[in-house]
C-alpha cells in the first residue's frame, strides 16, 4: 500500500507570468488571458486591464482564485452570456488546474452565429484550457520579512548571507548602524539567523 507524499500535496503552484492565446468557434473569437494574482486587488486590476485593452469586445468573462486550499477567494462572472454558460465552466477548468493566485479573462468577439448553451460552455472551457496549457508555472514559496540591524563592518558579509539563503533586500537604511529590511523564504529563516549571528559575532539584531 502506498501513502501519498504529503510534501508534494502541499506544494502550491502559481503562474510564473502572464499568457494569452485565442481560439475560434463558429466565427466568434475567444481570447483567453491569464496572469498571476496574489490578491483580489491584483486580480481585479488584471481584469480591468484586459477590458481596457479590448473595449469593443462583446463579453469579458472572468474567473479568479486567490490563495490555495481552504483559504481561497473565488469570483467569476458570465458578463452577459446566458447564466452558467461562461463563468462557471471557466472556473471549473481553473479549479481543475490546481493553480492558485491566478486570474483568467476570456474576451469574446461575437461572430454573428449563436453557439447555443452547449456550444458556449465548450468554447469557454476550451479557451480556458488553451491558455492554461501555455501558462508558465512556478512553486509559491512562503516568505517572511525580517529587520536586521548590524554594524557597518558586517554589511557585506550580511549581503552575501542573504543571497546564499535565497533572500532579497527590500530596504537599506544607513544611520549609526545599518538597518536592512529583508525578505526570506520561511524555510531559510532559521539558517539565516544562525549564520548572521556567527558572521557578526552576535552583534546583529533581528526582529
Amino acid at each position: 500500500m502506498t501513502h501519498p507524499d504529503k510534501s508534494a500535496s502541499s506544494t502550491k503552484i502559481i503562474p510564473a507570468g502572464p499568457a494569452r492565446t485565442e481560439i475560434r468557434a463558429a466565427n466568434s473569437r475567444f481570447i483567453a488571458s491569464a496572469a498571476p494574482a496574489a490578491t483580489v486587488e491584483a486580480a481585479r486590476a488584471f481584469i480591468a486591464g484586459v477590458r481596457a485593452q479590448m473595449p469593443d469586445a462583446s463579453h469579458h468573462v472572468y474567473a479568479y482564485i486567490v490563495g490555495h486550499g481552504a483559504t481561497t477567494t473565488l469570483s467569476m462572472t458570465d458578463d452577459g452570456e446566458p447564466p452558467g454558460t461562461a463563468g462557471r465552466p471557466v472556473m471549473a477548468v481553473l479549479k481543475g488546474s490546481g493553480l492558485g493566485d491566478v486570474s483568467l479573462v476570456i474576451t469574446r468577439y461575437f461572430g454573428g452565429t449563436l453557439l447555443g448553451t452547449g456550444g458556449l460552455v465548450r468554447a469557454y472551457s476550451d479557451a480556458a484550457k488553451a491558455v492554461l496549457a501555455i501558462l508558465p508555472r512556478m512553486e509559491k514559496i512562503d516568505r517572511r520579512e525580517l529587520r536586521v540591524t548590524l554594524p557597518y563592518g558586517a554589511y557585506e558579509p550580511a549581503r552575501r548571507l542573504i543571497a546564499a539563503h535565497a533572500g532579497s533586500i527590500l530596504e537599506e537604511t544607513f544611520t549609526a548602524d545599518v538597518l536592512l529590511r529583508v525578505s526570506l523564504p520561511t524555510a531559510e529563516v532559521a539558517g539565516f539567523t544562525i549564520g548572521i549571528a556567527e558572521a557578526t559575532a552576535g552583534q546583529a539584531q533581528i526582529s
